[in-house]
């Protein structure tokens, strides 16, 4: 895994290299987003991951709103639950590459990555 950003210590915690494509992807929707990350029932393991840019004005008062050198990732707090600690990382590769997630919660992981059980 690479280097984890130090500015946060628990919550989501962002890898460099994936912030760096979050930023990219952002530029890309020409606006200025913050990524909400969070959990919803289905996929393999009975929950999947979720994570899409969504605008500021949409962060309602209970969200947890964690800060990554002006970068700003959401969470509302029953996802939170489920994912405390959890390290988004980003790989280049050709097979298996993409957002990484890696939970401490999680009990069991699928092997597409993208869902977990507790």
């Amino acid at each position: 895994m690479t280097e984890v950003t130090q500015q946060q210590q628990s919550g989501i915690q962002l890898s460099e290299v994936a912030l760096g494509h979050l930023l990219a992807l952002r530029e890309q929707q020409g606006e200025d987003l913050c990524l909400r990350v969070g959990v919803r029932n289905g996929g393999c393991s009975g929950m999947s991951y979720m994570m899409d840019f969504e605008d500021p004005s949409k962060v309602r008062e209970d969200d947890e709103v964690f800060d990554y050198e002006g970068f700003k990732i959401v969470s509302d707090p029953k996802s939170l639950l489920y994912i405390y600690g959890l390290t988004l990382d980003y790989s280049n590769a050709l097979i298996g590459g993409g957002f990484q997630f890696t939970n401490p919660n999680a009990s069991q992981t699928c092997g597409c990555g993208k869902s977990f059980g507790v």
